[in-house]
């Protein structure tokens, strides 16, 4: 039986019509690099939960969206018009159910934002105007432009023994980031100027591995990203396993 790996989508309105959706290179990456079947998770609130038994695995996806500051005591939001309230009422249950079942988990940009704020961390909301912080947003241009390689990152730990390299260089599109990180979470990769580029949970049941850039983004010519999804895709077949055996 395939692999079955959740990815939670956002709440858009387009032509006043509420649509559920998340770009389609997600489930492509889930597909044709992890080896597993893409299930879409309609942000529906709290009775999403129940989808975690039918899951092998969850992939958080980005998204122009922000997580809403309240979430974290975060104040008044300084990005009002960049929220999605609906994914946000979502994901930040399904990450902490996700996280105490021991279903691996892959967060990527505003994924690992939201797996930080789930287990109780907090976020800048413009990293860019911190002190000696450099601006991590994509800028204009096309698709390849905006998605190309921007600055190196240091990695270290599980992260490192993935990639088997200590250093690599990633694309950069998010306007906030880290700031506060959760209890139990550990730095697996930094940027130039600090930020926090991703992190692990050594102490967690199952895999776990939030990333601040996108390995999805035309994966399969990036040997780093191949690596991060191949890594993702076997934790997911590891607990399926465990699970068809404990039944």
């Amino acid at each position: 039986m395939s692999l079955l790996i959740g990815i939670p989508a956002c709440a858009v309105e387009r032509n006043q019509m509420p649509f559920h959706q998340t770009p389609a290179r997600y489930a492509e990456a889930v597909l044709g690099g992890a080896g597993g079947v893409p299930v879409l998770v309609p942000p529906l609130g709290a009775a999403m939960l129940d989808v975690l038994d039918h899951l092998d695995g969850l992939l958080v996806p980005g998204s122009p969206s922000n997580v809403h500051p309240s979430h974290y005591d975060g104040g008044e939001s300084e990005t009002p018009d960049s929220h999605d309230l609906a994914r946000d009422g979502t994901t930040l249950p399904l990450i902490r159910a996700a996280v105490a079942r021991g279903v691996p988990v892959l967060a990527i940009c505003r994924g690992i934002q939201e797996l930080n704020v789930a287990l109780g961390g907090s976020l800048f909301q413009r990293v860019h105007l911190q002190p000696a912080r450099l601006d991590h947003r994509g800028g204009p241009g096309e698709p390849d432009v905006r998605y190309g390689p921007k600055h190196p990152i240091a990695v270290t730990g599980s992260l490192a023994r993935i990639l088997g390299a200590d250093s690599i260089v990633v694309n950069s599109l998010h306007g906030q980031a880290i700031d506060r990180l959760a209890d139990g979470l550990v730095v697996v990769a930094t940027a130039p100027d600090g930020t926090i580029e991703a992190v692990a949970m050594p102490g967690a049941p199952g895999w776990l591995l939030g990333v601040q850039w996108h390995p999805e983004w035309r994966y399969g010519g990036n040997p780093h990203s191949l690596a991060i999804l191949a890594a993702f895709g076997e934790a997911c077949r590891i607990h399926k396993a465990s699970n068809r055996k404990a039944a």
